[in-house]
C-alpha cells in the first residue's frame, strides 16, 4: 500500500469553504481503481490546516491518480487558496487495507 498525508496549510479566508471547493475533487477521487481511502481532516489545533490522507492499493494506483484530470484541475486551484505549498509523508507500508487495531481488540 502507498500511505501519503498531505498538510495543507490554506490562507485565512479560504478556510471556511476549502471542504466545498475540493468536493468535486474528493467525491471523483475516491472510486478511482485502487484507491483504499481518501479522506480529509482540519487540525484541531490550527483551523487553517486541512490534512488529506490518501491510502491506495499500490504505487500504479497512485500514479493513475496523479494522472487523472481532476487531480490537475484540484493542483490548478490550489495556489489561490494556500499560504505555502502542501507537505506531505508518503510511505509503502505492508497490508491490503484496514486492519483491527490490537490494542483495542473486543467489543460488546
Amino acid at each position: 500500500m502507498i500511505v501519503v498525508v498531505a498538510r495543507h496549510e490554506l490562507r485565512s479566508e479560504s478556510a471556511a469553504t476549502f471542504p466545498d471547493q475540493l468536493n468535486e475533487f474528493t467525491v471523483a477521487s475516491r472510486p478511482e481503481p485502487g484507491v483504499v481511502s481518501f479522506d480529509w481532516a482540519r487540525s484541531t489545533d490550527e483551523p487553517t490546516v486541512y490534512f488529506l490522507i490518501e491510502v491506495f492499493r499500490d504505487a500504479a494506483a497512485g500514479e493513475a491518480h496523479t494522472q487523472s484530470e481532476h487531480f490537475k484541475k484540484a493542483i490548478g486551484t490550489l495556489p489561490e487558496l494556500l499560504s505555502a505549498p502542501p507537505e506531505i509523508i508518503h510511505v509503502e507500508a505492508a497490508g491490503e487495507g484496514w486492519g483491527r487495531m490490537s490494542e483495542v481488540s473486543s467489543y460488546d
